[in-house]
């Protein structure tokens, strides 16, 4: 196991350096009855690009009504208590963390204030279980975290494989874990975001490869052509082998607990339109909890979903955490 160092924040500098917290500046959704009843899952949404702060509400919105979670949403927040992706210093709310029993994030090189990153740590250092999506690889900025992806969740930012943009991607389930409890029900997981150049570490359990297609569209043929790797500059197919795009596995960290990971790098808003997609993110949320992953998880949205397409600068502005709200959606973008 690759140990990952657990950084002491708590000095009465480091509490006094962040902002106040505002009551509103995140969002919680009570757990109906189920399975999951009891447990507070703690979800991070903050990158400028794949629009977590529309999709982790939305999965938020599922684990909490289809399956009993009690779960809390944070984001990165101005001023003004307005959802702002680009605020690369912001998590509202970071005291939600203290009673995480798991942390679902999709976060793309954060800079938090100390206090964040001290309640982010203690939770790690608990042992919870880490969902990571997409740039959750290259999460954080700096030289005390900037090695999360690679130590924890077993992969830092390396390349886009498939063209960006360009080339979606289709998952197809690694032979050797056709088996594993975490792909009940997955069947067809396909994502409009491009394969990452990936190498998950030995102690990884692969569980999807991401066919690089030849265009944007479901049914579109695997494409065919050869790349240089980051690691080495051989050619290969870029199918041949497929990059991982899913994996779990298991890491000691430094307070001697251990943290079950789940890593995929699909997770743009766009992707989780995908019902197998969603259905492998809400299974991982069971298989790190230690609970039984059920034969076909219910993954219907809650309330209507508009994902807006991924890209800088493309976040929805004015938006607040209550706009997330059971019984609200964001409508459709007629700009994209």
């Amino acid at each position: 196991m690759h140990p990952f160092r657990i950084l002491p924040f708590v000095s009465a500098l480091c509490v006094t350096a962040v902002s106040a917290v505002r009551a509103d500046d995140s969002i919680t959704y009570e757990g109906k009855e189920g399975p999951g009843k009891g447990k507070h899952l703690v979800f991070l949404a903050g990158d400028e690009e794949y629009r977590s702060e529309e999709g982790l509400p939305m999965l938020a919105k599922i684990l909490s009504q289809r399956h009993g979670f009690h779960c809390t949403v944070l984001f990165s927040v101005n001023d003004e208590g307005e959802i702002d992706p680009d605020n690369q210093k912001s998590l509202s709310n970071p005291e939600a963390l203290d009673k995480a029993d798991a942390i679902v994030m999709l976060l793309r090189f954060r800079n938090w204030e100390p206090e964040a990153f001290k309640h982010f740590d203690a939770a790690v250092a608990r042992g919870v279980p880490i969902i990571g999506l997409r740039t959750s690889t290259h999460a954080f900025n700096g030289n005390d975290h900037g090695k999360f992806g690679k130590d924890v969740l077993g992969e830092q930012w390396v390349s886009h494989w498939g063209r960006h943009k360009s080339e979606a991607t289709r998952g197809v389930i690694e032979d050797s874990a056709k088996e594993e409890p975490i792909l009940r029900g997955v069947i067809d997981v396909f994502g409009d975001s491009d394969v990452y150049e990936a190498y998950p570490p030995e102690d990884a359990r692969v569980l999807l490869r991401g066919a690089v297609l030849k265009g944007m569209g479901h049914d579109d043929p695997p494409a065919d052509y050869m790349k240089k790797r980051s690691t080495d500059k051989q050619e290969q197919g870029v199918n041949d082998p497929m990059m991982a795009v899913a994996w779990t596995r298991v890491v000691k960290n430094d307070a001697g607990t251990e943290n079950k990971i789940f890593c995929t790098t699909l997770g743009a808003a766009t992707d989780l339109q995908s019902e197998d997609l969603r259905r492998l993110v809400v299974n991982a949320v069971f298989w790190g909890l230690g609970m039984e992953v059920p034969e076909k998880a219910n993954v219907e949205y809650v309330d209507p979903f508009h994902p807006s397409k991924y890209g800088f600068k493309s976040f929805r502005t004015g938006i607040k955490p209550a706009d997330h709200a059971l019984g609200k959606s964001l409508p459709a973008r007629e700009d994209q």
